[in-house]
């Protein structure tokens, strides 16, 4: 049996119905809906173009029947997946779960993407930084999946 779970995403308005949006750049795991398990880290991403905005909370239930992809650390695999993935190169998982590469991180792929330092240096560079996390829904498919509870506006304090 699936255990529901409750995640955030973090946005200037109240999405409660969520969909796949394209950007002009891609993002770690390609173009999706991105959520969080961790409140603090859905406040940043609302609060951060105006200093205020809203995290809107969710009940993920997992579906078997879905390709998900699930990183569990910052791996490999992982760093190999988000690169491609920046790159511009689609995937077909439903769903992707892992460690996001924040600011500081993003700036170490690009550079290890762009062969400005060697995958030695990425690790190296990588390694104290705060846990994240991310899952992202890139299909009709996967965004059945979530159910919307309740958005609220949060405003940036420091």
């Amino acid at each position: 049996m699936n255990e529901k779970i409750t995640i955030y995403h973090g946005s200037q308005d109240v999405v409660e119905f969520p969909e796949i949006r394209t950007a002009r750049f891609h993002k770690d795991f390609y173009f999706g809906f991105y959520c969080t398990l961790f409140y603090e880290q859905a406040k940043r991403w609302a609060v951060r173009f105006r200093g205020k905005g809203v995290i809107n909370e969710y009940i993920y239930e997992p579906n078997s029947h879905l390709k998900v992809l699930s990183f569990q650390e910052m791996t490999e695999e992982w760093l190999d997946f988000i690169v491609s993935c920046r790159l511009g190169n689609p995937h077909d998982y439903d769903v992707v779960e892992g460690p996001m590469a924040n600011d500081t991180i993003f700036n170490y792929v690009q550079n290890f993407a762009d062969g400005k330092i060697s995958r030695e240096a990425f690790w190296a560079l990588a390694k104290f930084k705060r846990p994240t996390h991310q899952i992202s829904f890139h299909t009709v498919n996967a965004l059945r999946t979530l159910t919307f509870v309740k958005g609220h506006e949060v405003i940036d304090e420091e």
